[in-house]
């Protein structure tokens, strides 16, 4: 067994954002709003024996940015220990009042 890492690994981050993107709403929601068909031949979505066929949700966009989302995602979500603090609910949501109110 190897010596644990002190921060989350890249790969990590890469493969929770992507199982995020495979399974959210949003994209369920596109397949369902297409009627499970391909929107460029007409093809549709099957499951029966002999005559499977898989249809996918594609970003118009194009390509997903991973590198620079992963960048956010260390540069705001997981930072390092020095910038975290160990805080019990209560405290927790007055520090979180406090920054919201005017």
């Amino acid at each position: 067994m190897g010596k644990r890492q002190s921060s989350t690994p890249r790969g990590r981050v890469r493969a929770a954002l992507r199982q995020l993107s495979l399974r959210c709403r949003e994209r369920a929601g596109a397949l369902k709003r297409d009627k499970y068909t391909c929107q460029t031949c007409g093809v549709k979505k099957s499951v029966a024996k002999g005559k499977e066929q898989k249809v996918e949700a594609h970003h118009k966009s194009g390509e997903i940015l991973w590198e620079p989302l992963i960048d956010y995602v260390f540069e705001h979500l997981l930072v390092p220990p020095e910038e975290w603090v160990t805080i019990c609910p209560d405290c927790h949501k007055k520090c979180h009042n406090k920054e919201h109110e005017p």
